[in-house]
């Protein structure tokens, strides 16, 4: 897909790092499937994953933790 940012570049498939922060929680989620831009990096992750990586970042919340930093593990 053409990328909606520079609009120049084309999207391949790759890994990105996500950053959530919700109330005083941040969870950071190594190796996340993406398709990233060739042209300037902007990095797109899939409906699917967004969800899972929300429900997580809940979960975290949940707990009372204020940093966690983990691998991104596929379902």
């Amino acid at each position: 897909m053409k990328c909606v940012i520079c609009k120049q570049g084309e999207t391949r498939p790759g890994k990105a790092t996500v950053t959530l922060e919700r109330n005083g929680t941040t969870l950071v989620v190594k190796g996340v499937p993406a398709n990233v831009c060739a042209n300037c990096g902007e990095e797109y992750v899939g409906e699917e994953i967004t969800a899972r990586l929300l429900d997580t970042a809940e979960e975290v919340a949940k707990k009372g933790v204020q940093v966690d930093v983990r691998e991104y593990v596929a379902a």
